[in-house]
């Protein structure tokens, strides 16, 4: 798409100007015109410009009308006193939403290339990245990450798209931050519970531990020791307990020997003092005798049988008396011990599943890791794949160097030259490129520049300073 007619009239400094579709070179002297006609160009296809004053001054209306090769025709009038006028066709036929169809045409670049040199350096690199044509969509960064990495802008490029992904300000990188704190802090709980954990903890020894069998031991060993005592004591106290059993006999018998003189004091005294009782006292004195042999029997037969009971109390207990004491305080001491440890279990429990937490985490983390890495090495994958669409371009996918030189230490005829390199990359339909200020280039070089626009197909409008006093148009 180029331009087959151009007319200009009471623009800027123009009062008029017209052109077919030749590529021009326009000389003069500054104010003569030459940038005019540019400007004017670059008003009827995006619509703006950087001028205060549009129409000549002393008129009242201007126009552009530019007609291209394939039927598409521009026509807008700017006015001082009224709206301005536009239309677009094509083929005939008005188009409906005329700035965003123009815009679809063209490149900012292509209407001033020149622009590209005032540019900072990250948005030169972003245009130049741009020019390089790699195929992927959204389908392929899902297949490289397993996913699509969010907060991305994804209409930049692809190595852009991959600076972003690989960012310290991006998702991953602010993610695994995250996730590497969470780890730290819970690194930090576990080794206070390491702290109040006795050394060697043996969590599944202490919990399998039965306790309660152990207080059973402690209770069984007590009865135990309680019975070797007994029988140590009842062996011990034996010849002691036979003397009180027969000191027992004699003080009974004593007694019913007492207790029969006192019956017979008793006797006599009524006797004396109840004549009249004599016959039945003397009766009962005659039997008393009979009375003192049972009462012996029985006192003597108790003693047998307290010594019987007292030998079989012996005989139960006997078993125990060669056997060992049970330590009962060892037994404490492990049901205390174990005690203390059980308390830590929960402890211990909690602090396992920390470290399950941990595992997970660091897992989570070497997962953002290798994406950000994957995403720092993809682009020298797609550099060794792509074709860089300049000459003499490196990059390492954020720097871009012509002949190994960042754009700002190139010459001005060398800067002037990668402006038209990269103007000339538009694919979107327009080939027309303007070119102000040719005369930053040598001859020869200025030459070579119209020859390389000519080779790659393009119209182009280029201006050059002169001396000349008036506007000359040279038709290449």
């Amino acid at each position: 798409m180029k331009i087959s007619k151009l007319k200009i009239k009471n623009l800027f400094g123009i009062s008029e100007f017209e052109a077919d579709g030749k590529s021009l070179e326009l000389l003069g002297a500054n104010g003569t015109g030459k940038t005019s006609v540019l400007d004017a160009i670059r008003l009827a296809l995006s619509n703006k410009t950087d001028r205060e004053y549009v129409v000549k001054n002393g008129e009242t209306e201007g126009e552009i009308f530019i007609e291209f090769d394939n039927g598409i025709a521009i026509q807008r009038k700017p006015r001082t006193n009224m709206t301005d006028y536009k239309k677009i066709t094509e083929n005939g036929k008005e188009v409906q939403r005329p700035e965003e169809f123009l815009n679809n045409l063209f490149s900012r670049m292509q209407l001033n290339p020149v622009q590209f040199i005032e540019l900072d350096e990250k948005e030169q690199n972003r245009i130049l990245l741009e020019l390089i044509k790699y195929d992927w969509d959204l389908n392929k960064i899902e297949q490289w990450f397993g996913e699509i990495p969010p907060a991305v802008d994804y209409s930049k490029t692809i190595l852009e798209v991959l600076q972003q992904i690989a960012s310290e300000d991006g998702f991953y990188y602010q993610q695994r931050r995250k996730i590497n704190g969470e780890i730290k802090e819970k690194k930090a709980v576990v080794e206070e519970m390491v702290r109040s954990i006795p050394e060697g903890f043996n969590a599944q020894k202490w919990e399998a531990y039965n306790i309660g069998e152990t207080y059973s031991k402690i209770e069984n060993a007590i009865q135990h020791n309680a019975k070797i005592e007994k029988a140590q004591e009842m062996q011990k106290n034996y010849e002691t307990k036979i003397a009180a059993f027969k000191s027992e006999k004699e003080t009974e018998i004593s007694k019913i020997k007492q207790g029969i003189l006192d019956e017979i004091t008793v006797q006599k005294t009524k006797i004396a003092s109840l004549e009249a009782e004599l016959i039945a006292a003397k009766e009962r004195l005659s039997k008393i005798g009979e009375n003192e042999a049972d009462k012996i029997k029985v006192a003597e037969a108790n003693f047998e049988t307290n010594i019987s009971k007292y030998n079989e109390e012996l005989k139960a207990f006997e078993p125990f008396l060669n056997k060992k004491r049970i330590n009962v305080q060892e037994l404490q001491d492990e049901a205390e011990t174990a005690n203390k440890m059980k308390i830590h279990l929960s402890e211990h429990q909690r602090m396992v599943k920390i470290n399950e937490e941990i595992d997970i985490l660091i897992e989570k983390s070497e997962e953002f890791t290798n994406k950000i890495e994957l995403a720092r090495t993809l682009p020298a994958q797609i550099l060794s794949e792509a074709e860089l669409p300049l000459e003499n371009m490196t990059t390492d996918g954020s720097i871009v160097l012509i002949n190994n030189l960042p754009v700002s230490n190139l010459s001005e005829g060398e800067k002037l030259n990668l402006c038209v390199d990269v103007a000339m990359k538009n694919d979107k339909g327009l080939q027309i490129v303007l070119i102000d200020g040719v005369e930053k280039l040598s001859s020869k070089n200025r030459l070579a520049l119209f020859e390389k626009c000519k080779n790659a197909g393009l119209q182009f409008i280029a201006t050059r300073t002169t001396d000349d006093s008036e506007l000359t148009v040279v038709e290449l």
